[in-house]
């Protein structure tokens, strides 16, 4: 395995965050806080308990979810898709490295960047609500399972899109949707039975669910059926990459 190659895009990737600070992690923190301020303080203490958990706190694990999804598809499909708009991406073609080093660099760059936000975020909370982690190995896998999969699906967007706009197209019209549809700031168990069951075809319902649990003990559907979904969609980014690696789809045409 070439470990120059990976460090090398690994750390480009990386600086790039930190040459764009403010984009990368001021502004995602402050939108979070600005949630937790107006859905945790303002309007969570009119609110009722959920699950026994106060508001403000029940959806501390759905706004950090929220941004990490968000972030994840950004961070990597923007990290494969400027070498493809600058042309550079043909030195990386052509360059010793395998398509399984190039995924690792991008991706754990990508990842990376998610869970050190995800990190942030959980300490932000903690100035605006009182919160317990009844988990805290199973937070810290889920966190890592989920920012490694978004990675994999927001580069597999940067591989698709050929133009900025279409850059913006899945994450703006169905991830961000389906994240708020998602259980972020509710629980399904509140929803009528018919909308509960539509509920269930969304997969963002799964890996709220299963963070939530982490914290808290409670969730909308099981915990091991929470981590199997988060790994079948993994699983069906990784074959995806492959393909397109193997077939050079957007990549060599």
């Amino acid at each position: 395995m070439n470990i120059y190659a990976i460090k090398a895009i690994y750390k480009f990737e990386m600086a790039r965050a930190w040459r764009t600070l403010m984009q990368s992690i001021a502004s995602p923190v402050l939108s979070t806080s600005l949630y937790f301020i107006v859905f945790g303080s303002a309007i969570g203490s009119r609110m009722a308990n959920v699950d026994g958990v106060s508001y403000g706190a029940f959806i501390v694990p759905g706004l950090i979810m929220l941004s990490i999804l968000t972030e994840s598809i950004s961070n990597a499909s923007f990290g494969i898709y400027f070498p493809k708009y600058t042309g550079t991406i043909y030195e990386l073609l052509s360059a010793p490295i395998s398509a399984f080093e190039t995924v690792i660099g991008y991706v754990g760059a990508a990842a990376s960047k998610s869970m050190i936000l995800g990190a942030i975020i959980l300490v932000t909370a903690r100035l605006f609500v009182d919160f317990s982690i009844a988990h805290p190995v199973w937070m810290v896998a889920f966190l890592i399972l989920t920012s490694i999969t978004f990675s994999l699906f927001g580069f597999i967007i940067g591989i698709w899109a050929d133009s900025f706009q279409k850059l913006q197209v899945v994450p703006l019209m169905i991830v961000t949707p389906l994240a708020f549809l998602g259980g972020s700031f509710y629980s399904i168990n509140m929803l009528p039975p018919f909308w509960q069951t539509i509920a269930l075809f969304n997969p963002v319902v799964y890996l709220v669910s299963g963070f939530r649990w982490s914290f808290y003990g409670v969730a909308d559907v099981g915990v091991g059926l929470s981590l199997s979904m988060t790994l079948l969609f993994m699983l069906l980014c990784l074959a995806a990459v492959w393909w397109i690696f193997r077939t050079g789809w957007k990549i060599k045409t």
